[in-house]
């Protein structure tokens, strides 16, 4: 896979409860509207993509000293 992008299958169903936390975050106008174009390709939910990408983030960050 190649690290600079992330590939997401487009979902044939919705997705149930999943037992995540929530809370709420500020995010620009122009990412959310992203967002809302990617969920439509991929006929998956905003948040079902912001976890998919958070989950890419965290586990590509390199914290340095």
């Amino acid at each position: 896979m190649n690290d600079d992008i992330i590939r997401i299958a487009k979902r044939d169903t919705a997705r149930g409860e999943d037992g995540y936390k929530t809370f709420s975050v500020r995010i620009k106008e122009d990412t959310v509207a992203a967002l809302d174009d990617l969920a439509l390709k991929s006929n998956r939910s905003r948040n079902e993509l912001i976890n998919i990408i958070l989950d890419f983030g965290v586990t590509h960050t390199i914290i340095e000293e």
